[in-house]
C-alpha cells in the first residue's frame, strides 16, 4: 500500500470515508422521498456560492457550503408552494443557482481558472479546512440520522400520516433539507459539482434494489459507497485518472453488476419454483411494509 505513505492520500481516504458513509445513507432517504435530484440541484446552487467566494476573495469552500444550506431551505419552502408538483422546486432553484454562477464567473475571467477542481472533484487535494468541515458535517449528519431515525422513517414513508400523528413535519423536513445541503456541499471536493449526485444516488439505488429491510438498505448503501470511494481512489492513484470521475464510474459499475446479479438470482429462484422448491420472495422492501411496521410499533407503545 505505497499510496498510503503519502499524507495527501491519507487525507483523501479519510475524507472519502467520511463523506461516503453519510452521503450514501442520505441517498436512501432521498430516493424513498422521490427527491433523488435534490443532491444534483444543491451542488449546482453551491457552485454560485463558490463563484461568489472566489470573486470576493473569500474562502470558496465556506461560501459554497453556506449557499448550499440557503438553497436547501429555499427548495423546502418552494416545495410547500407546489405540493402537487414538488419536483418543480428543484428546477426553479437549480436554474437560479446555475445562472447566478455563470454570471459571477463571467464578471471575472480569472475565477474560471480555479473551477476545474470544484466541477470534477479533487479529493487528493483536500486541505485541512475542508477535512475539518467534512468531519464536522459527518458527525452532525450521523447524530441527526440516529437521533431522529423514527420520525424520519414515518416522514419518509408517509408524510401525511406523520403529520396527523403529531410530528412537526415542517420543521423536520426543513432540518432534513439543511442536512442534505451540508452533506452535498461537503461532498463536492470528493467528486465535484457535476458528479456529486453519483455519490448520493448510486449506492442507494443498488441498496434499495437488494435490501430486505430499511436498516439493511442503509447499511448496504454505506458499504457500497465506502467501497466505491476507496476503490476509486486506489484506481485513480494506480492509473493516474481523475479521482472524481473514477469514483463515479466505479460506483456505476457496482450498480450495474449488482442489478445483473439480482436479476440472475431472480431467474434462478423462478426456475426453482417451477421445480417445486421454496424460495425467498423476489420483491425487495417496500415503503408500505415499513409504514405498517412503524404504525404497529406506535400502537404497541401507546398500549404499553
Amino acid at each position: 500500500m505505497e499510496m498510503l505513505h503519502y499524507d495527501f492520500m491519507q487525507r483523501a481516504f479519510l475524507a472519502g470515508a467520511l463523506i461516503a458513509l453519510v452521503a450514501s445513507a442520505l441517498g436512501v432517504y432521498l430516493m424513498l422521498r422521490r427527491q433523488a435530484l435534490m443532491a444534483d440541484m444543491l451542488s449546482h446552487v453551491s457552485l454560485a456560492g463558490i463563484a461568489a467566494g472566489a470573486y470576493l476573495h473569500w474562502n470558496p469552500t465556506l461560501t459554497g457550503f453556506a449557499i448550499a444550506i440557503v438553497g436547501a431551505v429555499a427548495v423546502e419552502y418552494v416545495r410547500r408552494s407546489y405540493k402537487t408538483y414538488s419536483e418543480i422546486s428543484v428546477a426553479i432553484i437549480m436554474v437560479g443557482g446555475l445562472s447566478s454562477a455563470v454570471i459571477i464567473m463571467n464578471l471575472d475571467q480569472s475565477v474560471n481558472k480555479s473551477f476545474s477542481s470544484y466541477l470534477f472533484g479533487s479529493v487528493v487535494a483536500v486541505n485541512r479546512t475542508e477535512l475539518i468541515l467534512m468531519l464536522a458535517v459527518s458527525v452532525l449528519a450521523a447524530l441527526f440520522f440516529i437521533l431522529m431515525r423514527r420520525p424520519l422513517y414515518q416522514m419518509t414513508f408517509d408524510e401525511d400520516t406523520a403529520k396527523t400523528s403529531g410530528l412537526p413535519v415542517h420543521w423536520l423536513s426543513l432540518a432534513f433539507s439543511v442536512v442534505t445541503g451540508m452533506i452535498v456541499a461537503a461532498a463536492m471536493p470528493i467528486v465535484g459539482v457535476l458528479l456529486v449526485s453519483s455519490l448520493v444516488v448510486l449506492p442507494a439505488a443498488l441498496a434499495i434494489r437488494l435490501a430486505s429491510s430499511f436498516a439493511a438498505a442503509i447499511m448496504l448503501s454505506m458499504a457500497f459507497g465506502l467501497g466505491g470511494v476507496w476503490s476509486g481512489l486506489a484506481a485513480s492513484y494506480t492509473f493516474s485518472t481523475p479521482p472524481g470521475a473514477t469514483i463515479a464510474l466505479i460506483l456505476l459499475a457496482i450498480l450495474l453488476v449488482g442489478i445483473g446479479l439480482k436479476k440472475a438470482m431472480l431467474q434462478a429462484a423462478k426456475r426453482r419454483s417451477r421445480l417445486g422448491i421454496a424460495s425467498a420472495p423476489d420483491t425487495p422492501f417496500e415503503a408500505t411494509r415499513f409504514t405498517s411496521a412503524v404504525r404497529a410499533a406506535e400502537k404497541g407503545e401507546s398500549r404499553g
